[in-house]
């Protein structure tokens, strides 16, 4: 039964394709936005998640104060608030903490041979590479006596390394930072792209002490990385962290800190907010363009009602009951969208697939779900459904001695 109204279906889409096609272009294009909405957001939130993965696990940032110039906030980070002496409460303080390490960044002009570069200097603990889950290729870390010492010391990067030094292993090596020697003592593996987008492997690490006496001159720090020993007291953690320094910056109740925590999930929540805004704004267009496809199919619909009166009346007059006659027009609407939606779903497959071919500078990451397809599914199904109903049923109604009588 079902089958042969679907073939009447079938047959009576096909006397128009060309209607037919346009019929469909709405629910196409609506079922394509969802597809390719969906893909690409989370290709680009599975992007930023690994992104921020290579800041290691259960991580938390705490950036130094916020200053205030000319009436203007200057930003978190513009004012070094951090003391060494906050970081060895931290380190001793609070329990949950797995490791800490103090940043002093800074660029530096670096020397090898006759190789001569500017690169990212980052002066660090000894737990930053295991904060970071940053293993070594070759060589050792610094040492607790190195950081004491300030000793000359560094770990290469690997885009700083084959810069420097080709294929060469550059533990050993001598490097000048700002003239002054450095020895490597260890070669880092391969880390990626930041979240910004610059190479995280462009970079040279220092002790922080050695970065501060030689390289910086500065007496404090910018911003220290944290680590909680698991990710059920990360939570526990910020809050004894904000808790510790507003003692010892004696930051009185009620007043603003000078100092930001921020956790991992924090971080991803900022980095996909844009992304976010664009999936909705996505979902807008979809949604729209599917309530147009929805009513282009009532219209078809209503139309093909009113031109096949005289055939609803002949088969009412051989036997079809009102109910026959509704499954048969339903059945059309639901086919007409479900056809729409499959080649929308190809569509919106696809459309990444386009866009990186054609894009020279821009890539957009796809990760298609089989959850965004059957949703695709189910919403060009609920389409034919709502919008094929009330044509249906007005096709239902007709008298069939009207309806013979019609020309």
């Amino acid at each position: 039964m079902f089958l042969a109204t679907f073939r009447v279906a079938v047959r009576a889409l096909r006397r128009n394709p060309l209607r037919t096609l346009l019929t469909m272009l709405g629910i196409i294009i609506g079922v394509g936005a969802v597809i390719a909405m969906v893909s690409i957001g989370n290709g680009a939130k599975a992007q930023v998640e690994a992104q921020i993965a290579t800041l290691g696990q259960n991580v938390l940032l705490v950036l130094s104060g916020n200053v205030t110039r000319g009436g203007f906030g200057m930003g978190f980070g513009s004012a070094g608030t951090l003391t060494k002496e906050d970081y060895e409460a931290l380190r001793r303080e609070i329990p949950g903490i797995a490791g800490v390490s103090p940043e002093v960044r800074g660029v530096a002009q670096i020397a090898a041979g006759n190789q001569n570069i500017n690169t990212q200097v980052l002066g660090v603990g000894t737990d930053y590479i295991a904060i970071r889950a940053w293993p070594l290729a070759s060589g050792v870390n610094f040492t607790e006596q190195d950081i004491r010492s300030a000793n000359k010391v560094a770990l290469i990067g690997k885009t700083t390394a084959q810069t420097l030094f080709g294929d060469a292993d550059p533990v050993g090596q001598i490097i000048r930072i700002k003239s002054a020697p450095f020895t490597v003592i260890g070669a880092l593996s391969s880390k990626g792209m930041s979240m910004m987008g610059s190479d995280q492997d462009d970079v040279v690490l220092v002790p922080y002490t050695s970065a501060m006496r030689r390289l910086t001159g500065a007496t404090t720090f910018r911003s220290l990385t944290v680590q909680a020993a698991s990710a059920a007291v990360v939570p526990e953690v910020q809050n004894q962290i904000i808790d510790l320094l507003r003692l010892r910056h004696r930051i009185q109740p009620g007043r603003d800190d000078d100092f930001l925590v921020r956790s991992q999930q924090e971080i991803t929540d900022m980095a996909t907010s844009t992304s976010r805004t664009m999936r909705q704004l996505l979902a807008a267009v979809a949604g729209i363009s599917l309530l147009v496809g929805g009513i282009g199919v009532m219209n078809i619909m209503l139309v093909s009602v009113t031109e096949r009166t005289r055939e609803i009346g002949v088969r009412m007059a051989v036997g079809a009951r009102g109910r026959d006659i509704m499954l048969q027009f339903l059945t059309e609407a639901i086919t007409l969208s479900l056809t729409g939606g499959v080649i929308g779903v190809l569509l919106g497959v696809y459309t990444p697939d386009v866009l990186n071919a054609f894009s020279e500078t821009t890539t957009w990451p796809a990760l298609t779900s089989p959850d965004s397809i059957v949703l695709a599914f189910g919403v060009s199904a609920a389409v034919g459904i709502l919008f094929g109903l009330y044509p249906a049923w007005k096709a239902s109604q007709l008298d069939p001695i009207e309806a013979l009588r019609y020309e």
